[in-house]
């Protein structure tokens, strides 16, 4: 059974659901624990590490405010998977035309499409754009021309540990599974915020354990234009991942035998704040790095490129507030992994993934994270395996 260690140094309790915790990292859900809008207590993910703004596995609940730096800048970052007809002896035995078609269909990094791969897919985001605009105007400072970046990257995957990945379950049923946001127009709406935060509480002389812990409060107007812009964002980040899948399942098209996509199919934030009932009180649940999982409620936990990954059902587990791991969470930094993994490394931790094999996936190989198994073993009392996926084919940020 897992083992639920309670931390009291602060003015709420941290539950964490592991007893692996770097020291930066449990500084950080200290100073948080301090602050007097978190309500009941800090649950903390076994997939937990240090993270830009707040804890990465943190789930945050507070009462009347928003701190956006938990929130983070890449607002509705989380998973797709679809599952297919295809059986995975149906496959080539290259996949190589398999990762060059999603590649064509499919911009990376810092890449956008050329047209607006869907505009129907768009249209119900236009009116609130316009909204968000209006309540940011350093937007148009921040990014040149927002609107149609924000048109040319619907359907792009981006950078980091962004991903798309065919994949097989236990039974051989192939699926495809993705991990993507709101890309630059989240990001900058994350920054903006996140500077009116810091703004206020000076003006305020509001004493923080630190900057990052800057809120919007309840009954300004700040607050009001944050979770506008906020929801628009996990909208856009949700549509993003729908128009992607879309791209790639039209590209396997041209490669694989016929498929149908079966009626499986998850769409979940990991990265988002959200308006629930805990602990006899209505607050906001910014899960920074966690993904709500509700009683029989289906959520993705990824492992890392050459691992395995998890369609899960939810347990329904109050103490986390319905929540569990996002993933394996980081062993290195993206810095300490370039330091410690080489060219023979990519080779061994990839093999039998049709993926790139270069040094510009070094500090995303499984190396780099945690032991997968470990970290869904330490969260069994949140949720159930539904399914455990392989990679096959892995197309990286």
């Amino acid at each position: 059974m897992p083992v639920v260690t309670e931390i009291n140094q602060g003015l709420v309790p941290v539950r964490v659901w592991t007893d692996e915790i770097e020291h930066s990292a449990f500084e950080q859900l200290i100073a948080m624990s301090k602050m007097d809008i978190v309500h009941h207590h800090i649950a903390v993910m076994p997939d937990v590490h240090f993270g830009i703004g707040a804890t990465v596995g943190s789930v945050i609940p507070t009462r009347s405010a928003i701190i956006p730096a938990s929130v983070g800048v890449d607002i509705g970052c989380g998973m797709s998977y679809a599952r297919l007809s295809l059986r995975v002896e149906q496959l080539p035995d290259s996949l190589r035309a398999v990762r060059a078609a999603i590649e064509d269909a499919v911009p990376v990094g810092m890449a956008m499409h050329e047209h607006v791969p869907d505009p129907g897919a768009l249209r119900p985001l236009l009116t609130g754009f316009k909204q968000v605009m209006e309540s940011a105007p350093k937007l148009n400072a921040m990014m040149k021309d927002p609107g149609k970046t924000m048109r040319l990257q619907a359907g792009s995957l981006g950078g980091g540990n962004h991903f798309i990945e065919l994949v097989h379950d236990e039974a051989g049923n192939v699926g495809v599974l993705l991990h993507s946001g709101s890309r630059g127009i989240g990001n900058n709406i994350g920054r903006h915020f996140i500077e009116i935060a810091r703004r206020e509480m000076e003006a305020l002389d509001r004493q923080l354990p630190n900057k990052d812990l800057a809120y919007l409060r309840e009954g300004t107007g700040s607050y009001d234009d944050y979770c506008f812009a906020v929801e628009w964002a996990q909208n856009y980040a949700r549509i993003n991942r729908e128009v992607m899948m879309g791209l790639v399942l039209d590209a396997l098209r041209k490669v694989l035998p016929p498929f149908a996509v079966t009626t499986e199919v998850v769409n979940c934030h990991h990265n988002y704040v959200s308006t629930e009932e805990h602990f006899g009180e209505t607050v906001h649940v910014t899960r920074k790095g966690a993904i709500r999982v509700r009683e029989g409620e289906l959520g993705i936990i990824p492992g890392s490129m050459g691992t395995r990954s998890y369609i899960v059902r939810g347990k329904g587990n109050a103490d986390s507030f319905d929540s569990c791991s996002h993933g394996a969470g980081r062993r290195f930094s993206r810095g300490a992994a370039k330091k410690q993994f080489g060219p023979k490394d990519i080779a061994e931790q990839t093999a039998g993934v049709e993926c790139r094999k270069d040094l510009g996936i070094v500090d995303e190989l499984p190396g780099a994270y945690k032991d997968i198994d470990k970290v869904m073993a330490q969260q069994s009392d949140l949720v159930e395996v539904v399914h455990t996926l392989k990679q096959l084919v892995c197309v990286k940020g």
